[in-house]
């Protein structure tokens, strides 16, 4: 019976995707060969580096092909197996793409208890975002107590995490959002010391308020002017971790490099890109210390949850409205 309903890339995008970008495909629910199980996803994450898979270019992952299902991180239930380390009931996190059905040989996949938690907190804080603030803010950036960290993007759900992790390392939080209600939410839900709103205010002097001796640490998101300004105040040995670009992703232009860059030289700064893959053989480490940071009350996390696998195309670019709360997750 043909009801495994699938999103396939039918072309490259120029700037925004929309619905020419995708095909909707309805196929057979697959069938597991030896060494195999079938998952019902229940859950897709949509992140922003999701744009840069569609393009056709160098990157640290390939493309996805045209005609191919979308990559995307996926949670779900194993319900059939052939393989010998998943049964039948089994919840799986992993990268399965935006379907309804996906077969695996347990490659980029691992089994997870829930811990009573809802499943899409798997995709969000105890997931690839959150091992990406995670590892990003700690092993790039190495936070001290009394420091001042800055963080972009700080209502998303890489941004709320590296802000609430900041606080528990004993570091001044200085978020940067967009809108008052974001802005609200950053400082009294995540617990940021303050919040700069780059839509109705002039973040060159949110800075200058909120950070009077300086940036020690900044992590961007967003790179493009906000990058430029947060490095015109970085301290001495101040570090700047590059996790995303997303004011650039959608941009028909060449991408904007930073021209505040001597800043890092006389200040004897750094600046370091990563990428959580680049830290895939810990990724249970970072599970273990976010799951016991939220069973404690230290971290929290809000998911936008949208349901129906034919609003993929308008849900994912919410990603780049911010038309959306914390972490953004399709339900098929």
């Amino acid at each position: 019976m043909s009801n495994n309903k699938q999103v396939r890339l039918a072309k490259r995008p120029m700037g925004m995707t929309d619905a020419s970008t995708w095909e909707f495909t309805t196929k057979d629910i697959p069938t597991p060969a030896e060494g195999q199980f079938l998952c019902k996803i229940e859950y897709i994450s949509l992140d922003p580096a999701m744009r840069g898979w569609v393009n056709d270019a160098k990157s640290y992952i390939p493309p996805v092909e045209i005609g191919a299902v979308m990559r995307a991180g996926t949670a779900g239930t194993v319900i059939e197996s052939k393989h010998p380390d998943y049964k039948e009931g089994d919840f799986v996190v992993g990268s399965l793409g935006v379907q309804e059905y996906a077969v695996s040989d347990g490659s980029f996949c691992y089994k997870s208890d829930t811990f009573g938690l809802p499943k899409e907190k798997f995709l969000g804080v105890l997931g690839m975002p959150g091992f990406t603030a995670y590892f990003g803010l700690i092993d790039v950036t190495n936070p001290q107590p009394g420091e001042t960290l800055v963080v972009s993007g700080a209502a998303g759900a890489v941004g709320s995490v590296v802000g609430q992790i900041g606080k528990i390392k004993g570091c001044k939080v200085i978020g940067i959002a967009g809108g008052p209600e974001k802005c609200k939410m950053v400082v009294e839900d995540y617990g940021f010391d303050a919040c700069i709103d780059y839509k109705a205010g002039d973040v060159k002097a949110g800075l200058k308020e909120h950070c009077p001796k300086g940036i020690d640490i900044y992590f961007d998101n967003v790179g493009g002017e906000i990058l430029d300004l947060c490095l015109a105040r970085i301290r001495f040995h101040g570090r700047v971790s590059i996790c995303g670009a997303i004011s650039q992703y959608n941009s028909t232009e060449p991408i904007k490099g930073p021209s505040n860059y001597l800043s890092l030289l006389v200040n004897g700064a750094k600046m370091e890109g990563f990428v959580v893959l680049h830290f895939r053989e810990r990724y249970m480490e970072a599970a273990k210390q976010l799951g016991e940071w939220m069973m404690a009350g230290q971290l929290k996390s809000k998911e936008t949850v949208i349901e129906g696998i034919e609003t993929f195309p308008d849900t994912f670019n919410r990603l780049f409205s911010g038309d959306k709360t914390g972490k953004l997750v399709l339900k098929p």
